[in-house]
């Protein structure tokens, strides 16, 4: 289990590299942007991720 874990995390900082690498400045931009939301607007999109990540992971297996 701590292989696929690891496997995981290591896809995670992968697919999260893609962006800055390409193109900083956009990456730059959208962080700033999501900086200026509020709390609850950043909780519901962190939510959303989330479900979205577990529907999608349950539909695979």
């Amino acid at each position: 289990m701590w292989k696929e874990f690891f496997i995981a995390f290591a896809l995670l900082l992968v697919i999260e590299g893609i962006m800055p690498f390409i193109n900083p400045n956009v990456w730059r931009k959208a962080l700033e942007a999501t900086s200026k939301l509020n709390n609850n607007t950043v909780r519901l999109i962190g939510f959303l991720s989330m479900m979205s990540g577990v529907i999608l992971l349950y539909l695979i297996h």
